[in-house]
């Protein structure tokens, strides 16, 4: 049974996701379901070497006097948070039995008898995100890009290229064997620029139903009814509009971002590990979120929700609701009309059908692995 390393942003970060770990788990489950062995790859990229993820001030992206204030007062939730996925990592998945760096990345093979690499899925070819080509992710290690490198929903996020970066991003393409993308937007240009199979791939937490993380979910957490508000960036907007809604609903604010200065009126949840996320979602009256997987995770939990834009993140959310056909769950100022109720028998329909191309894409992908 032939061994795949899994090769993807996870603990190496400056701040713990629940998307990076819940799509690693996904694909993972996935390659396994369709009968081989998925090792995740515990790798550190170059960026990251020198970054603590217990120590996150010096590289925060925001910088305002406003933001590092509600940092420092987050950080015994970010203890509580990063001990809680340092455990899910360890029990959840096969990791390979050290940590890869550049400087020993080759020595995977003979370490952990890899057969062959599944990069992806997340930003991994986001090169505003990574401060340029991240090898690991482009497959640009000698024992990948001279053995077998796939990639699977691989997304590029809202990066620019120019001329310079294009003819580099297209040298680096030619490391895979097979590219699996997450959204169109790319997609033309690569297959212009490779001759290889190029599908767009629904991203891997789509692969499974909700069922399948009833393993990984916690029980219901909160008694009271409750707004769940899971913000990946600050948007006063998109605060006033949950706040608003749960008041008029009657319904606590369960919030799960740095902003601890809500904690006088909201229960703040950024100390949640994996098990706890799942649960706050699967069990929320609504959901206010400007997360790609926080609008995954209340599809898959039939959940009624309302997205909004985040610097870095509009292209990738907006093709992500087009393909649920829930576009009008976009929001931009916060009193556009909406509706509560949704259709999710015909969304999941939609799902249903991109899962069973993209699953028989994977299975290509890794069939071809001699």
């Amino acid at each position: 049974m032939k061994t795949f390393g899994i090769v993807s942003c996870n603990t190496h970060v400056n701040f713990t996701n629940y998307g990076s770990a819940l799509q690693s788990w996904a694909l993972c489950r996935s390659v396994e379901n369709l009968g081989y062995v998925a090792k995740l790859v515990d790798y550190c990229p170059k960026m990251m070497e020198e970054r603590d993820i217990l120590n996150p001030m010096k590289h925060m992206w925001d910088t305002d006097a406003d933001s590092r204030r509600n940092l420092e007062l987050s950080m015994p939730a970010i203890r509580v948070n990063y001990h809680k996925f340092d455990t899910f990592y360890n029990r959840r998945f096969i990791k390979t039995k050290k940590t890869y760096f550049c400087k020993n990345f080759n020595e995977i093979i003979k370490d952990e008898q890899i057969d062959g690499f599944v990069c992806g899925s997340d930003t991994i070819f986001c090169i505003d995100e990574w401060n340029g080509f991240e090898d690991a992710y482009f497959a640009e290690y000698p024992c990948m890009k001279n053995g077998y490198a796939v990639s699977y929903a691989a997304s590029f996020g809202d990066a620019h290229f120019n001329d310079e970066t294009y003819a580099i991003l297209n040298q680096k393409l030619k490391n895979f064997k097979a590219l699996g993308i997450r959204e169109n937007k790319m997609i033309p240009y690569v297959k212009e620029h490779t001759n290889l199979p190029v599908f767009r791939t629904i991203d891997p937490t789509l692969l499974l139903e909700a069922k399948d993380y009833e393993e990984i979910t916690a029980p219901r957490i909160e008694k009271e009814k409750y707004l769940l508000l899971y913000a990946r960036r600050y948007n006063k907007k998109m605060f006033d509009y949950a706040e608003r809604v749960a008041s008029q609903n009657g319904w606590k604010v369960v919030d799960i971002s740095l902003r601890a200065e809500n904690a006088d009126r909201h229960r703040m949840a950024y100390d949640a590990g994996i098990e706890e996320f799942m649960s706050l979602v699967k069990n929320c009256e609504f959901m206010v979120t400007n997360s790609f997987h926080g609008i995954i995770f209340a599809t898959q939990f039939r959940r009624p929700y309302v997205a909004f834009s985040r610097e870095s993140g509009d292209s990738k959310i907006a093709e992500l609701l087009a393909l649920f056909g829930l576009s009008d769950r976009l929001l931009v100022n916060g009193d556009e009309a909406y509706k509560t109720d949704v259709d999710y028998d015909a969304v999941h329909s939609r799902i249903s059908d991109a899962r069973i191309d993209s699953l028989n894409f994977l299975k290509m992908e890794l069939d071809n692995c001699k």
